[in-house]
C-alpha cells in the first residue's frame, strides 16, 4: 500500500499537521498545552502529559475533523467504534495490543504497510506525535468512522 496510490482521508492530513508541530511531551511536572487539548477530546480530561495519550490524539484528530469518536482514554475504545476494516488502510485507524495485559493497547492511523508491519502515525509514540513501525502480529483491528467508505 502506498500513501501517493490514494487521496489521504482529512483526519490524517490533520494528523500529518501536528506532527510537523513537533508535539512532545514536557519533562517534569509542566504539560504540553497541546497534549492536554488532545486529552480534552475524551471523558478523562488528563491534566498532565505523562498519562497515556495515544487515543486522545486519535479523537483529537477526529473530533477536529467533525467525526465522532470514541471520546475514551482508552485505545481498545476503538474497537466498538465506526465500522470493521478486513485490511488496513490508509488513514484507517488500527489498535493493538500491548503487552500481557487484556486492557492495555496503543491506537494510530495506518500510514504505510509491509508484508510483516504498519507504519503508524500516532500520539504518544517515544513520548511524541510520531509514525513508528509495528508488527501486525500485535493487530487488534482495523476501523473506518461509520458512513465514510
Amino acid at each position: 500500500m502506498k500513501a501517493s496510490e490514494t487521496k489521504e482521508p482529512d483526519w490524517l492530513e490533520f494528523a500529518r499537521d501536528e506532527l510537523a508541530r513537533g508535539v512532545e511531551e514536557v519533562p517534569g511536572p509542566e504539560a504540553n498545552p497541546r497534549i492536554l487539548w488532545y486529552d480534552s477530546a475524551t471523558s478523562l480530561k488528563a491534566t498532565s502529559d505523562e498519562v497515556p495519550w495515544c487515543s486522545a490524539f486519535a479523537c483529537a484528530c477526529m473530533e477536529a475533523m467533525g467525526y465522532e469518536s470514541p471520546q475514551s482514554a482508552a485505545a481498545r475504545s476503538w474497537l466498538k467504534w465506526g465500522q470493521v476494516l478486513d485490511a488496513p488502510r490508509i488513514g484507517c485507524i488500527v489498535v493493538f495490543s500491548r503487552g500481557a495485559s487484556p486492557t492495555a493497547g496503543h491506537v494510530g492511523f495506518v500510514v504505510a504497510e509491509t508484508e510483516h508491519t504498519l507504519d503508524v502515525l500516532g500520539g504518544n509514540q517515544g513520548d511524541r506525535v510520531s509514525i513508528a513501525t509495528f508488527l501486525k502480529d500485535h493487530v487488534l483491528g482495523y476501523r473506518w468512522p461509520a458512513g465514510q467508505m
